[in-house]
């Protein structure tokens, strides 16, 4: 019976190990250590072996999985040591995602840098500008209280009533609320009012007039024309500003940018010959532009060969250009009615000399924005023939300069205008809306755009050369091609005329201009 039984475990045995051995290369005698071998609980190595073993399956299963452990840690042992760079690739790994982060990082804090000093420059922007506007509000304080102080002294006298009415200031609250008063003056001033006693009957609740007064009906009706008064004064009083002037100044340069892009824009795509047709056009168009620019800069133009550098060219349409906008700008309303302007200026300058600032302003505010009410279709009839003006000014100094491209026919001017139509129009509504901030949106001061006349000797204080770093200022002007900024504010209250040492004028921004020594700079023969 028993030697039955241990053959069958002999064969259990061996088929084990074979099906380990044939489902893991790695599995294998070699692989156990002295200690396994020698165990209690060890097979025989053959089976030949007569030692009769008893072993339940529970234990041959323990034995077999502990056989099976040691057989993996052996080989994950091996493995290892036949891969030594497999914890180098790890480190390298693990650095160089360091290094990514920490680049990362630089980045960020490069941007946060960059973001930090660009809101310290506005900050210091947005401090000076406020800085500006407390100083201007402490002026304008100052000009209403003396308003008020004079509207004070002149409203007794120019409301004195009747000489039989009996008239007292009142300043007690209590002979407010006991004494009815007959007329009430309106005054700028809050803090007192003169009243007249009356003695009034009282009778069912209604107040009804003494028949000792004979003027009752005129004294109501005085005191009403001063309501009125009082209610259009507060519109005159107002100056607060929508825009301020750094804004202003940065509409000028937005606007001469404009200006210097269209002109090398156009100055690039065209092409100039050395030879110049001997037309009645050319004629004509030489004429024309020495009245706008002088005579000067239109005698280089026809003369200069320009095929190999269109500079000058470029710089005319500059000034071209800034000569129509600050012309267009020096008038009352853009585009309105010649002779209407010309009297709108008449009479707003001559308010601006008489008149306190904030009543010239406001005057000037509301007949500009009724004006534009009245004709809505203005302002784009004024972008339109700015717009015209400006490309047949321009094509006049081409023509000069012996363009080729554009030439003076009709179809290659047309061809010019569709080019550079939406940049020109551009530049057309950027004036128009400079001229409607100045005129409406601004009561405090009176904001001019200047440009330098060309013939006019050169000064430093009041324009700036735009070759000055190539050369000494001095000369004369040949043309402005970058428009400049000038601020008018009346210091005198008083409603005698103002002389010129009671207007403070300060030029904000200096018209940029070219001298007629800059033909030494750019063809230095």
């Amino acid at each position: 019976m028993l030697p039955i039984a241990n053959l069958n475990l002999k064969d259990l045995y061996q088929s084990t190990f074979e099906f380990f051995a044939s489902r893991s290369p790695s599995f294998s005698f070699s692989t156990f250590s002295a200690e396994d071998s020698v165990s209690d609980t060890s097979f025989p190595l053959t089976p030949r072996d007569p030692t009769p073993i008893n072993l339940s399956p529970d234990d041959e299963s323990a034995s077999l999985r502990d056989r099976l452990d040691a057989a993996e840690r052996t080989y994950s042992h091996t493995t290892s040591a036949c891969n030594p760079s497999f914890g180098a690739s790890a480190a390298a790994s693990t650095l160089c995602s360091m290094r990514r982060e920490h680049d990362a990082t630089k980045n960020e804090l490069s941007r946060t840098q960059a973001e930090v000093a660009r809101w310290e420059e506005r900050y210091k922007t947005l401090e000076k500008t406020l800085k500006e506007t407390r100083d201007l509000l402490k002026v304008r304080d100052q000009e209403i209280q003396v308003l008020k102080k004079e509207r004070e002294r002149h409203s007794p006298e120019r409301h004195r009533p009747s000489s039989h009415t009996d008239r007292r200031r009142s300043r007690d609250p209590a002979r407010h609320r006991s004494d009815s008063f007959q007329s009430q003056h309106i005054r700028l001033s809050a803090d007192w009012s003169e009243i007249r006693d009356d003695p009034l009957s009282q009778a069912n609740g209604n107040h009804r007039r003494n028949g000792s007064d004979p003027h009752p009906d005129n004294m109501s009706t005085v005191s009403e024309e001063e309501r009125a008064q009082s209610r259009g004064l507060e519109t005159f009083l107002n100056k607060i500003d929508l825009w301020s002037g750094a804004q202003v100044i940065q509409a000028v340069q937005d606007l001469n940018s404009e200006i210097l892009q269209f002109a090398a824009s156009a100055t690039e795509l065209c092409t100039f010959s050395k030879q110049r047709p001997s037309a009645a056009k050319v004629t004509q168009a030489s004429s024309e532009v020495a009245t706008r620019l002088g005579a000067a800069l239109s005698r280089l133009l026809a003369t200069r060969d320009h095929s190999q550098d269109p500079m000058l060219v470029q710089l005319a349409l500059q000034g071209c250009i800034s000569y129509c906008i600050s012309r267009a700008l020096s008038s009352f309303c853009i585009g309105y009615q010649s002779k209407a302007n010309i009297t709108l200026t008449q009479i707003y300058n001559h308010m601006f000399h008489s008149e306190p600032q904030p009543t010239s302003s406001r005057w000037r505010a509301l007949t500009h924005k009724h004006i534009h009410e009245l004709h809505p279709e203005l302002n784009e009839y004024a972008i339109n023939e700015m717009t015209e003006t400006i490309f047949r000014w321009s094509l006049d100094i081409f023509l000069i300069s012996g363009s080729t491209n554009p030439q003076p026919n009709p179809a290659s001017r047309e061809n010019f205008r569709a080019r550079f139509g939406a940049q020109v129009k551009r530049i057309s509504k950027a004036a128009c809306r400079l001229a409607q901030v100045t005129k409406e949106e601004i009561m405090s001061a009176n904001f001019e755009v200047i440009a330098a006349d060309s013939g006019q000797p050169f000064d430093g204080q009041e324009m700036m050369d735009a070759f000055e770093d190539y050369r000494s200022s001095d000369g004369v002007v040949l043309c402005t091609t970058e428009l400049g900024l000038r601020c008018s504010t009346r210091k005198a209250m008083s409603d005698t005329p103002a002389s010129e040492e009671s207007i403070d004028r300060r030029i904000l921004l200096r018209p940029k201009v070219v001298l007629e020594s800059v033909v030494e700079v750019i063809d230095p023969r």
